[in-house]
């Protein structure tokens, strides 16, 4: 038995109940049945450090396995598209856009990724940015890891979202814009 204590959370000095578990403090899926359709959207963003060998690789178009970024590409759109069923009570969407960016970050050895998903639907598109732009940048690792396995994947986070009850809400750092 969970107390309520450990359900409630805090965000900008309002308490607020976690929606993904019941009364009991079982984990479920909130019931959006009632909700409205909005348009939302959502980018996330993340990056992987490698050698130099790796970078210039993936920018000259030599890695053995083919074009890493193109290949990233449609990983993370794929992954995107089946964020529910890798993270148990993410609902099914209707996603209407998914794009990818890569930005190369020379000075870094560094490769950043963008995912920003769209869906006109009940319920926000977070966690698919976030798995896109996470399978997209295991997808390089894994293209890759011939060349170098001490490669960093990190720094994946939530950029911005938009629509629904909360609406707008940025966290910009460095990233691709």
């Amino acid at each position: 038995m969970v107390n309520l204590e450990q359900k409630t959370a805090w965000k900008r000095g309002i308490k607020m109940e976690l929606t993904h578990f019941d009364e009991n403090g079982k984990a479920r899926m909130v019931d959006v049945t009632e909700k409205q359709d909005t348009v939302r959207e959502a980018t996330a963003v993340g990056k992987i450090t490698v050698s130099q060998a790796v970078y210039d690789a993936i920018e000259q178009g030599t890695v053995g396995k083919g074009d890493v970024l193109g290949v990233a590409t449609t990983a993370g759109v794929m992954g995107a598209k089946r964020t529910a069923d890798l993270i148990p009570m993410c609902h099914i969407l209707p996603i209407t856009n998914c794009q990818v960016h890569f930005e190369m970050a020379p000075k870094e050895l560094a490769v950043y990724c963008s995912c920003t998903v769209k869906v006109t639907g009940k319920t926000g598109v977070e966690m698919e940015a976030l798995t896109g732009v996470s399978v997209a940048l295991l997808t390089i690792y894994d293209m890759c890891k011939a060349l170098d396995k001490s490669m960093e994947i990190g720094e994946i986070y939530l950029q911005k979202k938009t629509g629904g009850k909360s609406g707008l809400v940025e966290n910009i750092k460095k990233g691709v814009q």
